[in-house]
């Protein structure tokens, strides 16, 4: 069996804009979501876009529709393009959060002991 790449509860994550500029972000891992999310400001700064459809999204905020884009990130050295909703995430420690869209396209393993920079 092929050895699969394992992420902490955060991750490093490259994600590239359409204006060929980069970002390192550290995003929450989080298995319970089905989709990621990436903050509003985020997404402008890397000009992210267009929306291609919108999403009613439950979550600890309530229910709200959100506006999906496609991106590119680098997880762990797995290049994976995957939809995001675009959320404003300011208040929240994390600009990003990675949902099971892309962990099961990576085939990750978790383990909460394991921090980001490892």
């Amino acid at each position: 069996m092929a050895k699969r790449p394992v992420l902490g509860l955060t991750t490093i994550v490259h994600i590239r804009g359409d204006n060929n500029s980069e970002q390192k972000v550290t995003a929450r891992v989080d298995t319970g979501a089905t989709s990621s999310s990436i903050d509003t400001a985020l997404a402008m700064a890397l000009n992210l876009g267009p929306a291609l459809k919108s999403r009613v999204v439950k979550s600890a905020s309530g229910v709200k529709e959100r506006p999906i884009i496609k991106a590119k990130v680098n997880i762990n050295g797995a290049v994976i393009e995957a939809e995001f909703t675009v959320a404003d995430r300011k208040h929240m420690t994390y600009k990003m959060l990675i949902g099971q869209n892309i962990l099961k396209q990576g085939n990750f393993l978790i383990d909460p002991h394991k921090g980001a920079d490892q």
